[in-house]
């Protein structure tokens, strides 16, 4: 087997969690280089690692490069991501910036891996609420047809970086101790014992915040089917990490939670927690440091013809965000792309 020289740009928390997937997964790695804005030494897991500055002259020789970017955060590939290419190195980025650029795939690879075929050098991965929606709803799409979807998330502080769990931490303990609460920096309110229904900016009059509207262009562009109707809620919740989604389904076709239970258990990186009887559904807390997303509470949705609801959760670090991105490179090496 061909190995590849790898290199990651950015060592926050989805960079931390590609090295150690990286690894997981016995990747073919003949290397791993990782670049930041500056040159320092990083400690993950008791080994030691270089960390050398990003410049478009530091993706010379590599094969590929994971842009680990935090959900929402710019500039990386924007600056490097093409000047990457441009050196021969497939570029996987994390971030949003050319997720809806029509040179550039946005991939699940379980559900959509032919995509691939279409790259020009970059592929994005996909928002983590999306990745975790879509690992339940591409098959179910393809069975029967999605015709409308309601998702309510409710989304770890872990998606918005390590600040922000040390945020909720902090404030935790200081409500335990009786204390004042820090001051805030993550968020404009409290996270502990609170929920924020705003995730991301309101860039137009819709009344919709940039993470809501991901998920209605990501979806669409990633099944394929711009006909789907779609409206979300996205909401964070004093978790630490995984996130969490209520979906509810219009379908074209009918499909009892009998047969959705038996689709969704043949479905690769999926696992069916449903048995409201014995309290076993999905919970973040089960989701997290585990790589199949979790989907339960299937039942009828009765408000509308041909109904389904499901809760689903996973791990937004894993499959939300470096996992999804390790299983692009994995897919592209069976494909015979890379």
């Amino acid at each position: 087997m061909k190995n590849y020289n790898v290199c990651i740009v950015g060592v926050g928390a989805v960079g931390t969690e590609m090295i150690r997937l990286l690894k997981r997964h016995h990747f073919p790695a003949s290397s791993i280089t990782i670049l930041a804005r500056s040159e320092r030494d990083e400690v993950i897991d008791g080994e030691t690692y270089r960390v050398n500055v990003a410049s478009p002259e530091a993706f010379e020789d590599m094969d590929v490069a994971f842009f680990a970017g935090t959900e929402g955060a710019k500039g990386a590939s924007q600056t490097l991501g093409w000047e990457a290419v441009k050196r021969g190195c497939v570029v996987i980025d994390n971030g949003d910036d050319f997720r809806m650029d029509d040179r550039v795939p946005l991939v699940v690879p379980e559900i959509n891996p032919e995509a691939l075929r279409k790259h020009q050098g970059l592929i994005a991965n996909p928002n983590c609420s999306t990745i975790i929606a879509l690992m339940a709803l591409g098959p179910i799409h393809r069975a029967v047809g999605i015709k409308r979807l309601v998702a309510c998330t409710y989304q770890a502080v872990s998606g918005s970086g390590a600040g922000a769990v040390a945020e909720l931490e902090e404030q935790a303990r200081a409500w335990a101790a009786g204390k004042e609460a820090p001051e805030l920096k993550a968020y404009p309110h409290p996270i502990a014992f609170n929920v924020l229904a705003q995730i991301g900016g309101c860039k137009d009059d819709s009344g919709y915040t940039s993470e809501e509207q991901k998920m209605k262009k990501e979806t669409h562009k990633i099944l394929g089917d711009p006909s789907i109707r779609i409206t979300t809620t996205c909401v964070r919740v004093p978790v630490i990490n995984g996130h969490s989604e209520a979906l509810h389904l219009e379908l074209h076709k009918p499909l009892s939670p009998d047969e959705a239970r038996a689709l969704l258990a043949e479905a690769p990186g999926v696992r069916v927690e449903d048995d409201l009887a014995n309290a076993r559904y999905p919970m973040p807390i089960e989701a997290s440091g585990v790589e199949e997303v979790l989907v339960g509470r299937i039942r009828r949705d009765d408000s509308v013809e041909n109904g389904l609801a499901l809760f689903v959760a996973g791990d937004n670090l894993w499959k939300g965000a470096a996992q999804n991105a390790i299983q692009i490179a994995e897919k592209m090496i069976e494909m015979n792309l890379l």
